[in-house]
């Protein structure tokens, strides 16, 4: 039960009362999103009952300072005898408003990947309950989102399966259970239900003959640039199936140079084709010389995301680089100061999926 009253034992936290049970106040001020499963939370100062804005209503003169407040997290990064190293996920996640981020096609992608290590690893089942309900809702809305978008069926088909096969794990272990009472994993199967049902529900219908132009109707010249911005090869090798036009444009040299470069650099080309071998020459075969770098160097990480999350190096906030964070750079003078001393501000570093877990020793 947490602390109403302000006693020597409290930390001083305001606390919010939703329908998925008590939050920190601090913690749902960094969402950009509004929460209509707030009901009310206690004013310490005047003892009235106030209700959180709702979707669609004026906000900005109620609560204007919640809603400029970016999505930031501060993470511990090494332990001392003043600063313990923990680091909470779910609350982590709430501060990051990753809800929202489900609906943004910039980091969509990211939140796949990371509930896609969650599920493919059976990390969720080590997870606290209040992690694991929320990672659940957080793909019950993906699911949402993918049915209304129409887009990216094979990323909630992909996190389906693994859902639906680590439930089946759990169901056949012999030693041991995973985190969570009955009634929590009764909850979970219900949502796991929903989550089959909304993903066995879509289905994509072709446009009507009255909606032009339509793909086969585009110029050879429109398809290429279209493939030049692919940066996953799979996405080629699917797109070379699916009409004739595409696959002689996915057959040339240029498509498979042009993923070369992207993902990898010129010593690494160097390194396979060797330092005397001309990279204009036509003699090279893109597509294999593309292959045997992707299996000796791997592809680059940060391509398939349109955004990531960054570090902080002076605050050690996690934030959307896209939505910025208050940092104490910008906040002190006198550290701006000293930062201009030692040679100006640091960029942030990015956080891919699988550095983000590593914080919470996952």
């Amino acid at each position: 039960m947490p602390f109403i009253s302000k006693d020597w034992r409290s930390p001083g936290e305001e606390w919010v009362k939703t329908q998925e049970g008590w939050e920190k106040k601090k913690v749902l001020e960094c969402t950009a999103q509004r929460y209509p499963a707030i009901t009310n939370f206690n004013n310490t100062d005047d003892n009235q009952q106030k209700s959180w804005p709702q979707e669609g209503e004026d906000g900005d003169k109620t609560n204007d300072s919640v809603a400029r407040v970016p999505p930031h997290c501060h993470i511990t990064i090494k332990c001392t005898r003043e600063i313990a190293g923990f680091n909470g996920l779910s609350e982590a996640v709430r501060r990051l408003d990753f809800s929202s981020a489900v609906r943004d096609v910039r980091r969509f992608n990211y939140i796949c990947a990371l509930l896609e290590l969650l599920l493919g690893g059976q990390r969720l089942t080590h997870l606290p309950g209040a992690a694991q309900k929320l990672l659940l809702s957080m793909l019950e809305q993906l699911a949402d989102q993918v049915a209304t978008s129409k887009q990216n069926l094979n990323a909630l088909r992909a996190l389906v399966v693994a859902l639906s096969a680590l439930r089946e794990a759990e169901r056949r272990a012999c030693w041991g259970r995973p985190l969570g009472s009955r009634a929590l994993w009764g909850h979970h199967d219900t949502a796991i239900a929903r989550i089959n049902h909304i993903a066995n529900s879509i289905r994509i219908q072709e446009p009507g003959p009255e909606v032009v132009p339509k793909l086969h109707d585009l110029p050879e010249e429109c398809i290429r640039e279209i493939l030049l911005r692919i940066s996953d090869h799979r996405d080629l090798d699917s797109a070379s199936s699916a009409w004739n036009v595409m696959a002689s444009v996915c057959s040339e040299q240029r498509i498979w140079r042009e993923l070369v470069t992207f993902h990898f650099t010129r010593q690494q080309l160097e390194g396979v084709l060797g330092k005397e071998k001309d990279c204009d020459s036509k003699d090279i075969d893109w597509k294999k010389t593309f292959h045997q770098l992707r299996k000796l160097y791997g592809l680059r990480e940060d391509a398939q995301y349109a955004e990531t999350l960054s570090l902080c190096r002076h605050c050690k906030c996690l934030f959307w680089r896209s939505l910025g964070h208050p940092c104490i750079a910008d906040q002190c003078p006198e550290y701006r100061e000293r930062l201009k001393e030692a040679g100006g501000p640091l960029p942030p570093h990015p956080v891919p999926p699988a550095a983000f877990l590593k914080f919470f020793s996952l």
